[in-house]
């Protein structure tokens, strides 16, 4: 684990090694990372869904690339802390709703790089339900590399105010004034716009963590129920709440081609974790996907990943490769032409793939996951994987292409299966055994103790 004086010799060597490049090339791309909170591979049209319709995503992934395994951690802030260091959680990971200000972030590597940044969306990582110095800060975002923000959850807990209808949304450390016509989704989505208009002319890194889908699942402006109804709570407002994540990535693309930037930018379309358990979709094979959020299988961490760069990306690549959230931080790096950035994280980069290329990809991924959270609070698994097979450190081993719901464990009886099983018990050994981490203090203040929603 990188300790903090590490952590400080990193940061001056690359302060150092990145000085001259804020005068680099222009060809280097923006960089539009979009996550999409509580949504599976199984809620885009491109990916087989028959219960939603995408198009917007639909026309990036026809006119660029679809990766067909990438994988996030099963809940919020794990995949968050992740995706964020390119750490793998036991590296980092120390509470639900909080990330150490002493990480080094892709933000920071961004900035370091030369590039301007903004983060808008979901916050939820100030850990402001722990007596833990300044978690009170509405700064943070700032501190974690962004040089602009339009946030939900800083400094506030949930039941002070939601992210949808009369959202509760902090701008660079203040709190907007509360508009009951406002929807949450669409002030991000027109400050990212913002951003983007008025940084044009140098590099930018926009990462909008959004808070679509997650429930509440109420109506969107485009229901019919948004003047009548927005507190209403229906399973059935979850596809309107689709179409609108939908719509929000066609505003910020429209946007990018409006301005002349969208040749030489990268779109990125991901999600957090798999899709809310209480929601089954339909395939358009005719089967149906229960979503697993919080848990291991497929249905918790299977999650759609789209790149539109045109001046790089062919148009209709579908990719099986395997993708890890950890990736994410060394392919920016190797975007932003920060040199060495990529050798600090547990990922590996994936622009070779994005340009066409054999690349170095994955034969395995790891996965460590202790979210320290609710009903998940005494959850520890770690389990490698494939594409098509998957070991649990304690012993359980499955074909999950063809038992996605991990029914049936495997006895490694036959050559073909003894070699996978090698091959992912060597990976899982070579990650250090860690000790459960001693619990945060709690916050005595009631105000302040009100748990952010998942």
């Amino acid at each position: 684990m990188t300790t903090p004086s590490r952590a400080a010799a990193f940061v001056l060597v690359w302060c150092v090694a990145c000085a001259d490049l804020a005068d680099a090339s222009q060809d280097r791309p923006n960089v539009v990372l979009i996550m999409a909170d509580d949504m599976g591979y199984e809620c885009l049209s491109c990916y087989g869904s028959a219960s939603y319709q995408t198009p917007n995503l639909d026309r990036l992934a026809a006119g660029g690339a679809r990766f067909t395994h990438c994988y996030s951690q099963p809940l919020c802030t794990p995949s968050r802390i992740k995706i964020m260091t390119g750490k793998y959680n036991f590296r980092n990971y120390q509470e639900f709703s909080y990330l150490d200000p002493k990480e080094t972030t892709f933000g920071h590597m961004m900035q370091q790089a030369g590039y301007r940044t903004c983060i808008a969306g979901k916050w939820q990582l100030n850990g402001f339900v722990y007596d833990l110095p300044n978690n009170q800060d509405g700064t943070r975002p700032h501190q974690a590399g962004f040089h602009e923000s339009c946030l939900w959850q800083v400094t506030k807990a949930k039941k002070v105010g939601e992210r949808y209808a009369n959202p509760l949304i902090e701008r660079n450390g203040k709190l907007l004034p509360r508009n009951s016509d406002a929807y949450g989704p669409q002030v991000f989505a027109d400050f990212v716009c913002d951003f983007i208009e008025q940084n044009q002319d140098e590099p930018f890194f926009v990462y909008y963590p959004m808070v679509l889908v997650h429930d509440p699942f109420v109506p969107t402006p485009d229901s019919r129920e948004w003047q009548t109804g927005r507190d209403q709570e229906h399973n059935r407002f979850f596809a309107d709440m689709v179409a609108y994540t939908d719509k929000v990535v066609g505003q910020i693309d429209a946007t990018l081609a409006e301005l002349g930037l969208r040749d030489n930018t990268l779109l990125l379309f991901t999600g957090d974790n798999g899709t809310h358990r209480q929601i089954t979709s339909r395939m358009q094979d005719g089967s149906t996907i229960a979503g697993g959020k919080g848990t291991t299988p497929d249905a918790g961490t299977r999650v759609p990943l789209i790149a539109s760069w045109p001046k790089a990306i062919a148009g209709g690549t579908v990719n099986t490769d395997l993708i890890d959230f950890t990736d994410f931080f060394a392919t920016l790096a190797e975007l932003a032409g920060a040199p060495e950035q990529s050798q600090q994280t547990d990922g590996r980069s994936f622009v070779p793939q994005l340009k066409g290329g054999k690349g170095d990809p994955r034969d395995a991924l790891f996965c460590h996951y202790e979210p320290r959270w609710g009903r998940y609070s005494k959850v520890r698994v770690r389990f490698a994987r494939d594409q098509t097979h998957k070991l649990y450190d304690d012993g359980p081993f499955f074909n999950v292409a063809d038992d996605p719901l991990e029914k049936r464990s495997l006895s490694p009886d036959s050559r073909d299966l003894q070699r996978t099983h090698q091959k992912l018990r060597q990976f899982l050994d070579q990650m250090p055994e860690t000790e459960p981490r001693p619990a945060l203090p709690r916050n005595q203040n009631p105000a302040a103790t009100t748990l952010p929603a998942d």
